[in-house]
């Protein structure tokens, strides 16, 4: 059977939230962090803050400290949880959804570019979530569910587009959970990269949260830092300035794609967040800058579609696979870079 702190690691998490902030006085003497922390926080004690800093919940200054470092004066001292400080009100909204397949047990959705799949700070409505407990009414959650997610036994980024898989019942929910955590689903997503990908290949890479940007990944060398993960990667198609890949997933750890991608040279086309929506390459071309700002403008975001879904279905035990078709804006994307391929 599977723990429930295994159905939380099935849910891994993409935000960090502070919950405390404190700035040390100009007079501030050196002083261990730990000793800092330990006189403002309520109801803590001293090994749990060397635990949260041992975790990279600390920061000064924007950057992860140990637990050992001295507090100066004017630092600013943050800790970041993986949770809100409170629990976030789930609304009903009529909002359309793409079902792709719906049975008593689960329904398979395709969720379109910019739309945010559960609430967060920032996004109180108008998600994934929000459509689902409007058209479902009751659906179940994970253990400890802070996010407020009924039913999503995974999730994808707000501006990836594709194939979502929503449990209808509890029993349903913690064997699909259960598959993600072993890491027996088949996921395949699609992905316009920059520059010439010369061979097919598999990244391998411990991926965590960046040492110097919280809010983005990273790929460390170090088996200390990250956690474990694998990408497969194949060309589909080759455009010169750019190519079409397929990722296929053995782990599923936040913005796997997008950062074993960039770790590999290749960033996702328009990906703001590693570096995808600069020209990258033959930038002193008047046609081919103007060519690639328009481009630029066909998608919010990331050119990735999460294109194909397999798993065992939880009640009748059969292997069942979904498909979705690529968004507008992409499709449009590989259209124009057909075009100007041939033309150029």
């Amino acid at each position: 059977m599977i723990e429930e702190k295994d159905l939380e690691q099935a849910h891994e998490e993409e935000e960090l939230f502070e919950h405390y902030r404190f700035t040390a006085d100009p007079g501030q003497e050196l002083l261990r962090i730990d000793k800092f922390l330990l006189d403002r926080l309520p109801n803590t004690s001293r090994n749990k803050i060397q635990v949260a800093a041992k975790n990279g919940n600390v920061l000064v200054n924007n950057q992860i400290v140990k637990q050992n470092y001295r507090i100066k004066p004017a630092d600013i001292v943050s800790i970041v949880m993986p949770y809100p400080i409170r629990e976030i009100e789930l609304i009903a909204q009529d909002i359309p959804i793409n079902i792709v397949y719906e049975d008593d047990e689960l329904i398979v959705v395709n969720k379109t570019v910019d739309m945010v799949v559960h609430p967060a700070y920032g996004h109180y409505s108008g998600t994934l979530v929000n459509a689902l407990i409007y058209h479902f009414k009751h659906l179940p959650s994970l253990p400890k569910n802070y996010y407020g997610r009924p039913g999503l036994v995974h999730r994808i980024d707000k501006n990836t587009s594709g194939i979502l898989l929503v449990a209808k019942t509890e029993d349903a929910l913690t064997q699909l959970a259960k598959q993600f955590y072993e890491k027996t689903t088949e996921r395949t997503y699609w992905a316009l990269v920059w520059g010439d990908v010369k061979n097919d290949g598999t990244i391998t890479g411990n991926v965590g949260r960046s040492l110097k940007n919280r809010k983005v990944m990273a790929v460390f060398k170090d088996g200390e830092l990250g956690k474990y993960a694998v990408t497969h990667y194949r060309v589909l198609e080759r455009f010169g300035f750019g190519t079409l890949v397929e990722c296929k997933l053995e782990t599923g750890r936040t913005h796997q794609i997008r950062v074993h991608m960039q770790f590999l040279g290749h960033p996702l086309f328009n990906d703001p967040e590693y570096g995808g929506n600069k020209i990258l390459r033959d930038a002193h071309k008047k046609e081919f800058k103007q060519f690639i700002e328009k481009c630029f403008d066909l998608l919010p975001g990331q050119a990735l579609h999460a294109k194909t879904l397999g798993f065992v279905h939880p009640k009748t035990k059969e292997n069942i696979s979904f498909s979705s078709p690529l968004n507008d804006g992409m499709q449009t994307l590989l259209e124009s870079w057909r075009r100007f391929t041939l033309e150029n």
